[in-house]
């Protein structure tokens, strides 16, 4: 059981007593989309909900703690689910109602100091998580098994912050070499991609899993002239996989059957082929 000697300890009950310990290998970072501080957050998890995250960060830096590091926060869905024991510890941050803004300096502060107290207390690695099982950090919106339903969570501005800011200030506040990858415009995850590619078609018109990375990559389909304007709407539906397939072809890939074209689901190669060309990232 460990608190952060940082935060004010506002101890959520009953869940500090009688959800499950677990070993924490993750952190993973949320904006709560709400210009909460710390105290209104921990009333929030009282009073309305049956979920909860280890801290709440206000815009100011300061910052909450309501269940010890070794016990399960629900915030994180299967990260705080596996059979091992081990999970994710996890911090909600004030933002504004739509999470559009990026992190205040003294957010980002405040998540490099937690970090690296994390890392010296349980050795959670100072690395990106390379799949939703691996020991490091991360955002919610990382991997879709770190959320029930899919998420945009922290929103593309602190995503951007977390690759290019965030994980390079951590490194070197614990005097490691940097090794996260150079600054990106946008980040998008080939696991996300794949998930609306096989979801968004039976949604009603227009449905989406994972707006705001559809629109990057039929921003750039469209770019491509595989794509009609019409069709930009981050909806992966049967007109971008169509543009899919024929982007696959320009790149050589072909069905698994003579004179059969490419399925149109996006492969990591493909994908990242896509993004060097219009300027974004591609994570697992």
């Amino acid at each position: 059981m460990a608190w952060y000697p940082d935060a004010v300890r506002l101890e959520l009950q009953p869940e500090s007593r009688d959800q499950p310990t677990i070993n924490p290998t993750q952190f993973i970072l949320h904006s709560v989309v709400a210009p909460w501080d710390e105290h209104r957050i921990y009333a929030y998890w009282r009073d309305s909900t049956n979920l909860e995250s280890t801290w709440g960060l206000d815009f100011d830096g300061s910052l909450g703690q309501y269940l010890s590091t070794t016990t399960r926060a629900d915030a994180n869905y299967s990260a705080n689910r596996r059979a091992d024991g081990s999970g994710a510890v996890s911090v909600e941050t004030a933002s504004n109602g739509e999470a559009t803004d990026p992190w205040t300096d003294p957010q980002l502060d405040e998540l490099a100091d937690l970090a690296v107290w994390l890392h010296r207390t349980h050795a959670i690695p100072l690395r990106v998580c390379r799949s939703w099982t691996d020991p490091g950090i991360g955002y919610h919106r990382l991997y879709r098994e770190w959320s029930s339903s899919g998420t945009d969570c922290p929103g593309p501005a602190r995503i951007r912050q977390f690759t290019s800011e965030l994980m390079p200030e951590i490194q070197r506040r614990a005097g490691l070499p940097p090794t996260t990858p150079p600054p990106t415009t946008t980040v998008v995850s080939l696991t996300h991609i794949l998930a609306a590619q096989h979801r968004d078609p039976g949604l009603p018109q227009g449905g989406t899993t994972y707006k705001a990375e559809g629109l990057v990559v039929e921003n750039a389909l469209y770019k491509e002239n595989l794509l009609a304007k019409a069709w930009i709407d981050g909806s992966l539906g049967t007109k971008t996989k169509t543009a899919v397939s024929e982007w696959q072809e320009r790149l050589g890939y072909r069905g698994r059957q003579p004179g059969e074209a490419a399925d149109g689901y996006f492969g990591r190669d493909s994908l990242t082929r896509l993004g060097k060309k219009y300027g974004f990232a591609v994570t697992p």
